[in-house]
């Protein structure tokens, strides 16, 4: 039963735009700029990220995760995006929206990336403040979710900067690099969102 569930499923091929940077679903044309910004970023990712499988960049791993993201979209489950650079089209990171819940929930989970070329300029916050939008104008979620480690103060401050908004601790949450890592919890409502989150981001 579809209960409050979205009456349509948005089209996957669409893409994002906010200031600086856009967003679209990853397809296996991605797999070389792909595999090598994760592998010239490898040092950068891996404390923040579940422990990488020894074929982790190789293009049939690609492959599944391509197919995975797709089904999941097909069945309005999750959401993922890979983000451009607006300048010159170069890819720069990833965005997932996973676990989209519907029914009396309505809610979805955010998780991101930076290629460690792009780190610290500003281009999640705004990938993120695209997504935000999607997720609530779009998606119709009421409820957007994140977690990071407390030490992470970089991902912090993009929830921060998109209005979101610190709601817990979890313990032992999450297996991230072989260990298990305690998280911060963070969450935004489609009310509260920000002004200028909801004008900027745009779709097309």
């Amino acid at each position: 039963m579809a209960f409050l569930r979205s009456s349509s499923i948005p089209d996957v091929s669409i893409a994002l735009r906010g200031r600086g940077v856009w967003l679209r679903a990853p397809v296996m044309a991605d797999y070389v700029a792909w595999a090598e910004l994760r592998a010239v970023s490898r040092d950068h990712l891996t404390p923040w990220e579940p422990l990488w499988q020894r074929d982790e960049l190789s293009r049939s791993a690609f492959r599944r995760r391509v197919r995975y993201y797709q089904r999941e979209a097909r069945e309005d489950m999750g959401y993922a995006f890979l983000i451009f650079s607006e300048d010159d089209d170069e890819l720069i990171g990833g965005l997932t929206m996973s676990n989209v819940r519907r029914g009396v929930t309505q809610s979805a989970v955010l998780g991101y990336w930076m290629g460690k070329p792009f780190a610290g300029r500003g281009y999640m916050t705004e990938a993120v403040r695209a997504v935000v939008n999607f997720g609530f104008e779009t998606l119709h979620l009421h409820r957007l979710e994140a977690a990071t480690m407390p030490h992470n103060i970089a991902s912090i401050r993009v929830l921060e900067h998109n209005g979101f908004r610190r709601e817990g601790f979890a313990r032992g949450l999450l297996r991230i690099n072989g260990a298990w890592e305690d998280h911060v919890l963070h969450a935004l409502l489609c009310d509260e969102v920000p002004r200028d989150v909801g004008l900027e981001a745009q779709l097309e």
